[in-house]
């Protein structure tokens, strides 16, 4: 696959401010064009797609929202930057309900453009990189970075659950990305245009928490001075998004699934129900079944939140997608701090891909921002990461890529390990462990499609499902 060449398309009806980004944005070393009307945009666009396109919304001709809605319609690839002087919440809503990637509200300085232009330009090249990696496009999973099994067994379980109206649980340790998981579904569902809402329930006081979710009315309890909807009203016709569901009071669950149950909420201090249409999705970084069993969790709300699950891996699973993220963490806060980074040294290569990263993306952008800050190279090397990371590397079994072109090769890998049903130096193991093992190959070969390897293992896909929610659910 041939990456186009990289181009920013300038439109705005003032040339002397057309001028001005054009030099702001020199330092990127992208040619610009400018177009001053509407009509000289879609020509300019037709004749050569833009990676970037800077749109003023004022024009003399059209609106810059109708334009928005005309490269939508066309499914062109380019992703554009909303500029204008009349900013509100309203517009940017619009704006990017309409396809567009950011929002830039007049005046801003050189330093603010050239930052968002250059996140979008990394955003595109990502997206390009899984596209060569994949063998196809992966647009709709743009804000996830990387393309190993791991991912792609998650991505199918989307692009799966999305449409339907089935409740979602997304298991996984802290810092794997759920919440984006949750996005992702809501924004593939039919419930789009509707708002995701997300709580934290371990982030709310036990004492608030229903006012959170249902709402309360003015007087309900000390501080309450007007009536005010909860997440559940707010989310009517979309997804609303419960994070650490498992860390919510028992009487609290009692609630929820009545809730659910009835598709009405009760306000805080009133008699009065609402009926609400919302799909639930909710996450924990604990192990459900095992919050059931131990009494922490109600078995009856678990059985109704639990229809499908996803598993988010770890960073440490996901093999050489951890360069990938890396090199996005490190673009993004080169750009944000001014400083020189370009990429890794081969040293530095190979002691992200060795570390275990107990705490997952989350740590890894800690990592590179740390290191940004205090340092201003051209390479990061590994003894910048010695400080973060200690001196002595552990390598995971199963994967030693020093070379970053390995990391376009994860599904092979996979395969190739799990290729043996019954290997022989294993000697004598449990049914379970073989039929497992057997699971595990059908869907690497599926290429992390559940349906697919339940229709070559001859069996229903709600059973693999079932299983592979067993093996998550164990200690």
């Amino acid at each position: 696959m041939t990456i186009p060449e990289e181009h920013i398309l300038i439109v705005e009806d003032s040339p002397t401010l057309a001028l001005t980004y054009r030099e702001y944005l020199k330092p990127l070393g992208i040619p610009a064009q400018i177009a001053e009307t509407g009509e000289q945009a879609l020509s300019k666009i037709n004749a050569n797609t833009p990676t970037v396109i800077l749109l003023d919304l004022k024009l003399p001709d059209m609106d810059g929202i109708d334009i928005l809605k005309q490269l939508s319609a066309d499914k062109v690839s380019s992703r554009v930057i909303v500029i204008t002087a009349h900013g509100s919440v309203t517009i940017a809503v619009e704006a990017m309900r309409n396809g567009a990637s950011d929002f830039l509200l007049k005046p801003f300085t050189a330093e603010r453009l050239t930052t968002t232009v250059n996140n979008v330009l990394e955003i595109s090249r990502l997206s390009n990189l899984v596209k060569q990696y994949s063998g196809g496009p992966l647009k709709k999973f743009d804000r996830f970075i990387g393309n190993s099994p791991a991912m792609k067994a998650v991505y199918r379980m989307i692009e799966d659950s999305a449409p339907s109206k089935a409740s979602v649980f997304i298991m996984g340790p802290s810092g794997t990305g759920k919440e984006l998981c949750a996005e992702a579904i809501h924004q593939l569902s039919s419930r789009k245009n509707k708002r995701f809402v997300a709580l934290n329930c371990a982030a709310i006081p036990e004492n608030l928490i229903e006012s959170e979710i249902f709402g309360h009315v003015k007087g309900a309890f000390t501080g309450a001075t007007s009536n005010r909807d909860g997440a559940a009203v707010s989310a009517d016709g979309g997804t609303l998004f419960l994070d650490e569901i498992c860390e919510m009071p028992l009487d609290m669950q009692t609630k929820l699934l009545r809730f659910i149950q009835t598709g009405q909420v009760v306000p805080v201090g009133s008699n009065q129900s609402i009926n609400v249409d919302v799909r639930f999705v909710c996450a924990t970084n604990r192990t459900p079944a095992l919050e059931v069993a131990e009494g922490r969790f109600r078995e009856d709300l678990y059985y109704r939140l639990h229809v499908v699950p996803i598993h988010m891996p770890a960073l440490s699973q996901r093999g050489g997608d951890v360069l990938e993220i890396a090199k996005h963490f490190l673009n993004v806060f080169s750009s944000e701090e001014g400083k020189k980074f370009k990429g890794f040294s081969a040293d530095a290569r190979e002691r992200l891909i060795a570390y275990s990263w107990p705490g997952n993306v989350r740590e890894l952008g800690n990592v590179i921002q740390s290191i940004v800050v205090l340092n201003d190279y051209e390479e990061l090397s590994a003894d910048m990461l010695e400080p973060m990371l200690g001196s002595v590397p552990v390598r995971r079994p199963g994967f030693a890529a020093t070379d970053p072109q390995q990391a376009a090769a994860p599904a092979r890998n996979a395969v190739e390990e799990t290729n043996t049903v019954y290997p022989s130096n294993r000697g004598i193991e449990p049914l379970a462990v073989v039929e497992k093992r057997v699971i595990e190959q059908a869907i690497a070969l599926s290429d992390g499609r559940v349906r697919k390897a339940a229709k070559a293992l001859e069996v229903n896909p709600s059973t693999l499902y079932r299983k592979i929610s067993s093996w998550q659910s164990e200690p």
